[in-house]
């Protein structure tokens, strides 16, 4: 399986599946890790590691009605390249077991391993890999895939907070019920963070939240599913973040949200909006503020060209339901090719959203670290090039714009 590094500076690959096997005599059965290294870390950084377990605890499951009842603990366990607490330079390691791995659940997967799961892509799984791909919770197509993903934008949240770069993101949209947001101008980042996982969807419009709530408990007793979107919010990106063709910062981070399961669009600024607005409307102005470049709107999302403005980066991401549902759904045996029907009996997610927006949030902190990762070390070997045009890249302290 190929696919499973990210990152070229600061790269991070991920292994482990959804349940996975322990190996060894004495513990034989289903269990396993999954893992995370990360290379690229620099030497010397005090590595806190109860925040990379706060922030896996925020995509745990098991923890209200709207997430999966499994109930894993996700210990984080840093088994290399920290020495006293500090980064020695060495890869990070981090380890994190599965514990919540029931015969019965195991059991309630292997009666349905042939049969399609309407919606998911363990299908493409059986493609792939056939009878030896890993049936077990979906293996590696499972969502529980994301918890090296987390570990390690943990890692990188660190390293940003160090350069004054915060990164959030939170519910903006659950099944039509839409909340207010930061792109529109409805909510301000600091309204964000003071209501910043204040309810179970983390939806920081709070009234918005409660309606969410309400409407989810009613899907979950038709035993549905249902979608929504978040947005995320990047302060403190300096300008000039990215390379301009390629490896564009926006493209990186387009790439890292893309990754992620389940998502089905990602949009930046004013987004599909732009198809109603003429260039007069759409085009951020320049202003000169404290001695940099500033704008007076932020309709490109803090990007031109791909690379970063100074401004906050924002986008939005639309999540799809969680595939499994209790509902009956006609699908196909697949080593038959025989038509069945499904009504799916395992445990998950009445919504995806609250466990999503962290690992959108970890996967936006891993690309924009290895793009400052990388234009840092072009500035550091480009010795022609004038510091007054650096100074011009500190990026903006506030989110309020001039109308």
């Amino acid at each position: 399986m190929l696919g499973n590094s990210f990152g070229r500076v600061f790269q991070v690959t991920t292994c482990g599946e959804s349940y996975g096997w322990h190996a060894t005599a004495e513990d034989a059965g289903y269990g396993g890790s999954l893992f995370a290294i990360i290379n690229g870390v620099p030497a010397g950084i005090k590595l806190d590691v109860q925040q990379i377990q706060d922030e896996c605890d925020k995509r745990r499951p098991g923890q209200s009605p709207i997430d999966s009842p499994r109930l894993e603990t996700d210990r984080v366990n840093v088994v290399s390249g920290l020495f006293e607490g500090v980064t020695t330079g060495a890869p990070v390691g981090i380890l994190i077991n599965n514990v919540d791995t029931q015969d019965i659940h195991i059991n309630q997967y292997r009666d349905v391993k042939d049969v399609i799961r309407p919606g998911h892509a363990e299908v493409n799984f059986f493609h792939k890999y056939g009878e030896f791909g890993d049936w077990c919770g979906a293996g590696r197509a499972s969502g529980r895939e994301t918890v090296g993903r987390v570990a390690a934008g943990a890692v990188a949240k660190q390293i940003l907070a160090d350069e004054g770069i915060e990164i959030l993101s939170h519910v903006i949209e659950s099944h039509g019920i839409k909340g207010k947001s930061v792109s529109e101008g409805t909510l301000s980042f600091e309204e964000l963070k003071e209501n910043y996982r204040k309810n179970d969807l983390n939806c920081c419009d709070l009234e918005a939240a409660e309606k969410m709530l309400a409407d989810l408990s009613e899907v979950a007793k038709a035993g549905d599913t249902a979608g929504g979107a978040i947005e995320v919010v990047v302060r403190g990106v300096p300008a000039g973040v990215g390379e301009p063709v390629f490896d564009k910062l926006k493209a990186t981070i387009a790439h890292a949200i893309c990754s992620i399961g389940a998502m089905t669009g990602i949009e930046f600024g004013a987004g599909a909006k732009a198809t109603h607005m003429l260039g007069s409307e759409w085009n951020d102005q320049p202003v000169v503020e404290g001695g940099s470049v500033r704008w007076t709107t932020n309709h490109a999302g803090g990007f031109l060209g791909g690379m970063s403005t100074g401004e906050d980066i924002i986008f939005r991401v639309a999540v799809k339901a969680t595939p499994t549902i209790s509902k009956a759904q006609d699908t196909v045996d697949m080593t038959t090719m025989e038509p069945k029907q499904l009504e799916a009996i395992t445990r998950r997610d009445i919504t995806l959203l609250p466990r999503w927006y962290p690992v959108a949030e970890a996967m936006t902190a891993l690309a924009v670290v290895d793009g400052l990762f990388m234009t840092e070390a072009w500035y550091g070997m480009n010795k022609k090039l004038d510091p007054k045009w650096r100074a011009m890249t500190k990026p903006r302290n506030t989110g309020d714009y001039t109308k």
